[in-house]
């Protein structure tokens, strides 16, 4: 298995998820409003969004997330109500992970802008297209795929990583109360719609 490194736009959040693969993780494309409206809000789009609006993603085991500088750096925000947390260098607004609002629900999701090239190659190819209905370019060439046959393979990891305690080996939340190093802002009603 490899390791896959990442970085933010200018290198002072690096890191890497270990034993990346097809069997690890997840790799998808999601097309969701709030996964294009991301990298609108920090000014990231050229870097973030691939054809069609998608953001190529890739979902593993929490504790799989290693770094080795900028950990102080990181801030999160809630775009929504919901409860994904979007992660982001602070110090050059780079996007960088989602995952549940606390470590309650043990998940982690690197966006794959900020990776490695052969850490990428060795994820294969991607499962295929959340929320195409989203897409703002053509999509008829893209394969869906439905957040149920997501959230089937999510779920097995999501046991493992409770059951074996891991969820509190995730360095984006304190090991104690699994609230994240972070505190997040909140998008208001008014600031989301205006990014579409």
């Amino acid at each position: 298995m490899t390791d896959m490194s990442f970085s933010c736009a200018c290198g002072t959040v690096t890191g890497s998820i270990t034993d990346v693969g097809p069997k690890q993780g997840d790799y998808v494309y999601c097309h969701c409003t709030d996964c294009q409206a991301v990298p609108k809000l920090l000014g990231a789009e050229e870097r973030i969004l691939e054809r069609a609006g998608g953001t190529a993603l890739y979902q593993t085991r929490c504790a799989r997330l290693r770094f080795a500088s900028g950990e102080d750096r990181l801030a999160g925000v809630h775009m929504t109500d919901k409860p994904t947390l979007r992660w982001y260098a602070g110090c050059c607004d780079t996007p960088l992970f989602n995952t549940y609002a606390n470590g309650k629900l043990p998940y982690t999701t690197i966006l794959l802008a900020n990776c490695d090239e052969a850490g990428r190659a060795a994820l294969g190819e991607p499962s295929g297209h959340l929320h195409l209905a989203d897409a703002p370019g053509e999509t008829g060439d893209l394969k869906p795929m439905s957040m149920a046959a997501l959230l089937r393979s999510f779920f097995k990891r999501l046991v493992k990583d409770i059951v074996s305690g891991d969820r509190r080996r995730n360095p984006l939340f304190d090991p104690k109360t699994l609230e994240p190093i972070a505190t997040p802002r909140r998008l208001t009603p008014g600031e989301r719609e205006a990014l579409g």
